[in-house]
């Protein structure tokens, strides 16, 4: 059995970090601080300054645990609760995907488009399909407060946590949670229709990293035999629903360009954009009714 954890705040994190490398974490000094910084209540300007500083026993109970949970895999945002993301910190849930930063160059791609929208004329509709903790519509809603968004999700449990994270961010006022398949639901137009379906094959789940394949929701992850349904739902389906100048934006696995590409151009859409993630793979898809 491990020893007991220290009580002074220094030496805590070292122990933690100590723990986590042992378990070959793959990054164990942060995931340590944020593991400590989070049941202590502390900051890492106080771990600095005040190293002796004691910690109360049932942080410390609460801190061995969450160790654990990390050292057998579990990633370390699902046991503290949330995730940040463009700034927001999201609660997470079972039923939600852990939102990633590429995901980010989604919200970063169509931005500029919301905010033309919204100043000529005075709001912007977006349609977050797949919505899960609601992050890419709520973080579009705090860059553009005249942007209002639906957040359409499968999963009643993803609905409540984006219901959740919107009302905490004091959004909860510009958004909708609606419990839809797709489409299914939906009713009315939208300037933008966005989406970060799930786009793995589904034979490629079981190679996937051991925290996305064990705690992300199959049901955020699996794209049907080719990895492709999704985008042919949504390229079929979404033209009831876009207003005449409106833009789609897509995200999509580094090797699906092409394909999502062409299933949109067939379904009569014209490309308005492709832009990189952080690694510089292509990530997001833009796309636009075609020109007659």
């Amino acid at each position: 059995m491990a020893d007991k954890l220290p009580e002074a705040l220094g030496p805590l994190l070292r122990e933690a970090r100590a723990r986590l490398a042992a378990a070959a974490v793959d990054d164990p000094a942060l995931d340590a601080r944020l593991i400590v910084e989070h049941f202590s209540g502390t900051s890492r300007t106080q771990a600095i300054a005040d190293p002796e500083r004691k910690v109360e026993g049932s942080a410390i109970a609460a801190i061995e645990a969450a160790l654990r949970r990390r050292a057998g895999g579990e990633p370390v945002h699902r046991i503290l609760g949330y995730r940040e993301f463009y700034g927001l910190r999201l609660s997470l849930s079972p039923q939600t995907l852990e939102p990633r930063p590429d995901t980010e160059t989604l919200v970063e791609a169509v931005l500029p488009f919301v905010e033309a929208i919204a100043a000529r004329e005075g709001e912007c509709r977006i349609l977050d399909l797949g919505t899960g903790t609601g992050a890419i519509a709520l973080a579009l809603l705090s860059a553009a407060p005249a942007a209002i968004a639906t957040g359409v999700d499968i999963a009643a449990g993803a609905l409540a946590t984006a219901t959740r994270n919107a009302r905490q961010l004091g959004l909860g006022g510009r958004f909708t949670a609606l419990q839809s398949d797709w489409f299914e639901k939906v009713s009315g137009r939208y300037h933008v229709i966005a989406a970060n379906p799930p786009y793995i094959p589904s034979q490629d789940i079981g190679n996937l990293q051991d925290e996305v394949r064990d705690f992300d929701p199959r049901l955020a992850l699996d794209g049907g035999v080719d990895g492709l349904a999704p985008y042919r739902t949504i390229a079929a389906e979404a033209a009831r629903f876009l207003e005449a100048e409106g833009r789609i934006a897509v995200e999509i696995g580094h090797t699906q360009r092409n394909e999502v590409s062409e299933i949109f151009h067939a379904a009569g859409y014209a490309a308005a954009g492709v832009f990189g993630d952080l690694g510089g793979n292509d990530r997001v898809l833009v796309f636009q009714r075609g020109k007659p």
